[in-house]
């Protein structure tokens, strides 16, 4: 070592030793993604950011995943075609919702009476095959991973006005998802399309009647008690269909153990809401000051399970790889009903 650099070394340490404010700067991680979700802020708080938080600690500045909330940097309705072109890097959403091409897009989020738990979603997916088709799916299109499929919470009516009969559902104009506005239209319901961060004020103006897009956990969290008077206690749906998507070349970017980190963090984001909604459905139910529970009487709503069986039937048929799906809904259900208590009462 010569005089300079000797100098230079014991400079810098004794500068240490002193305390002089040198600054370190702080590593920049090697691969940043942006993930935008379908939900609000508020939602969002529960549905995603637990499991973003959790990555971006455990993957300690090698990776950082910043996490972007309903609409903040494309509509909803618009980031499958972000996240292909790489104008994100994840979604969390709906097949629905976020308008995807693939062919099972009519399943996604709210398809009528295909779950009637939300234990039904997984083991739907990781038991009965629906996991490898829509890998499949998706694979076709090109440009965007399905990564993990899991539950939300069943699909309830929040209204101003009281629902006791299937008659009053007939010119409600709600707040839904695609498919499931398409199921309900038979019945007179009127479903409207909107920013997600709209709907609420929508319901203020008399824009909409309403809402059928999530269960009573949700309605609390973002605010949809404080506008609506009503909660049909009839449900469409026993939990909603989601899923965690990656723009492919940004997923193959990722090194296997971020890889696994994060489907580990995924994984923790379906439990965390399993018990989330389960719990929150029952007791704002009982215990929730805002909204008068309804019902549509047991022998009345049996018409509206019947025409989903129907519905299933009918876009089975639209594609090779519907009809799969709609095999697996059929043969779920029957499997659940023979299977009795407390699979099916």
């Amino acid at each position: 070592m010569n005089k300079r650099e000797f100098l230079k070394k014991a400079g810098l340490g004794l500068a240490f030793a002193a305390g002089a404010p040198y600054i370190i700067a702080a590593k920049k991680p090697a691969i940043k993604w942006r993930l935008q979700t379908y939900a609000g802020s508020a939602l969002g708080e529960h549905v995603i950011k637990p499991a973003v938080d959790a990555f971006n600690k455990a993957a300690d500045g090698e990776m950082f995943i910043e996490l972007y909330y309903a609409d903040q940097l494309v509509p909803t309705s618009e980031l499958f075609l972000a996240c292909q072109r790489g104008t994100i890097d994840a979604v969390q959403s709906d097949d629905d919702s976020m308008a995807s091409p693939a062919d099972v897009k009519i399943f996604g989020g709210y398809f009528p009476f295909a779950a009637r738990y939300s234990l039904d979603v997984p083991a739907l997916f990781y038991k009965f095959g629906l996991d490898k088709i829509w890998k499949e799916s998706y694979d076709a299109v090109g440009g965007v991973t399905w990564l993990s499929a899991g539950a939300w919470d069943p699909c309830h009516f929040v209204t101003k006005k009281p629902i006791n009969s299937l008659a009053d559902l007939k010119g409600l104009r709600v707040y839904t998802f695609p498919t499931a506005g398409q199921f309900l239209q038979q019945f007179g319901v009127v479903p409207v399309t909107l920013p997600y961060e709209d709907a609420a004020p929508a319901v203020t103006t008399g824009q909409l009647d309403g809402m059928a897009w999530c269960g009573i956990t949700e309605d609390y969290t973002v605010g949809w008690a404080d506008v609506n008077k009503y909660f049909l206690t009839n449900n469409i749906s026993g939990a909603w269909i989601g899923h965690f998507f990656a723009n492919t070349k940004s997923w193959a970017k990722v090194p296997d153990k971020l890889k696994e980190l994060w489907k580990l963090c995924m994984d923790s984001s379906h439990y965390y809401r399993q018990h989330w909604y389960w719990a929150g459905e029952a007791d704002l139910r009982v215990n929730g000051p805002k909204l008068k529970l309804t019902a549509i009487p047991d022998d009345e709503w049996k018409s509206v399970e019947e025409a989903a069986v129907k519905f299933w039937s009918e876009l089975g048929k639209t594609s090779e790889r519907a009809g799969k799906v709609v095999k697996i809904f059929q043969d779920y259900n029957a499997l659940m009903a023979k299977a009795g208590r407390p699979y099916r009462y």
